[in-house]
């Protein structure tokens, strides 16, 4: 019966780890309905799987046997960003290590295991110390603007538009039935996070990342 109350209390203690990670640190920025399911889903069932392998060498094994399995089955029906592909990693290593430790009894090395993760998180979602650079690609029709003596002129249009920064820009593919092109604007991410950006505006439209 001690071993029943030893493993709920453990999934609780583990359950609100991820529900810092994925609330307070993914869920702000991305707001991802599906993946938040998908975190919590696999962290519950791999906790409970992992608690209930006694010995920590058939833990440890059968531990590095999923994330084989993950690695062949990529979720090959449906394509992740590599951010959510990194916080599945995360949600799924952290209760195969947590089970371990604590069946180990080592909490001093599930406390600093935990919090350093966490922080770690924290600091690159906050992006401090980091300067991240945010592209976007449009639909441009002055395209009497694309010749390189007048980029100037190019980049004040656009900054004008769209109300960001412009850092640099990139000329794609060219369009002279419908006198249009390609271009990648590239400016600062909190650029684009406190701007008000006019979307299919003046003939600009913005196609995403």
């Amino acid at each position: 019966m001690q071993g029943y109350l030893d493993l709920a209390l453990g999934f609780v203690i583990n359950l609100a780890i991820i529900f810092v990670v994925v609330r307070f640190i993914y869920y702000p920025r991305q707001q991802s309905k599906e993946y938040v399911f998908t975190f919590f889903a696999f962290n519950t069932i791999i906790f409970f799987l992992m608690g209930l392998l006694n010995e920590d060498s058939i833990s440890l094994g059968a531990g590095f046997g999923l994330f084989a399995i993950f690695s062949i089955l990529r979720y090959r029906t449906d394509t992740i960003p590599i951010r959510e592909m990194t916080y599945l990693f995360v949600v799924t290593a952290l209760p195969v290590i947590n089970s371990v430790l604590l069946g180990m009894d080592a909490y001093a090395e599930f406390a600093v295991t935990n919090l350093a993760v966490v922080l770690v998180l924290a600091v690159l979602e906050m992006g401090w110390g980091f300067k991240y650079e945010i592209s976007k690609t449009i639909q441009y029709e002055r395209i009497d603007l694309i010749r390189p003596e007048k980029w100037p002129e190019l980049l004040a249009d656009l900054e004008e538009r769209t109300g960001l920064p412009i850092k640099r820009i990139e000329i794609g593919s060219f369009n002279f039935l419908r006198d249009s092109a390609r271009i990648t604007i590239f400016c600062d991410a909190s650029a684009i996070e406190h701007a008000q950006v006019r979307f299919a505006t003046n003939g600009v439209h913005f196609d995403g990342d």
